[in-house]
């Protein structure tokens, strides 16, 4: 199982993006390999308020239309959410997000070791990252 960011999300769809080849090399291939991906609802929300600003409404389209079809959906609860905020108030790092946190949560819940992503972040908390 692969985590898909925010980051994977927007280098799909934003054909500027320096990491846009690339990320179109490595989705190609998830999706040949048949790997099951997974993102959590706090990531679309990022995602798509993301794109839209930068790049309206068709880029969102495309997401979620031709991308988010192929990616499982981690719905968090408000006693999950409850949960994340403790926690990124205790770990008290303003440069992790809420957003990142959840993805953290997402992936160890399900054991997931690597994410689709071009975000430090991940490393930094011991996660794999792709490509």
């Amino acid at each position: 199982m692969i985590f898909v960011d925010t980051s994977a999300f927007l280098a799909l769809v934003h054909l500027d993006d320096p990491n846009h080849d690339q990320a179109m090399q490595t989705w190609k291939k998830l999706i040949e390999d048949e790997q099951q991906l997974i993102s959590n609802n706090y990531v679309l929300v990022e995602s798509i308020a993301l794109i839209q600003r930068r790049l309206g409404l068709r880029a969102v389209s495309i997401l979620h239309n031709d991308i988010l079809p192929f990616v499982e959906i981690d719905w968090l609860d408000e006693e999950l959410h409850n949960a994340i905020v403790k926690t990124v108030l205790k770990n008290n790092r303003r440069q992790i997000s809420l957003v990142d946190r959840s993805s953290f949560d997402t992936m160890r819940r399900y054991e997931v070791q690597t994410a689709f992503a071009f975000d430090s972040h991940f490393p930094d908390e011991g996660f794999e990252v792709i490509p």
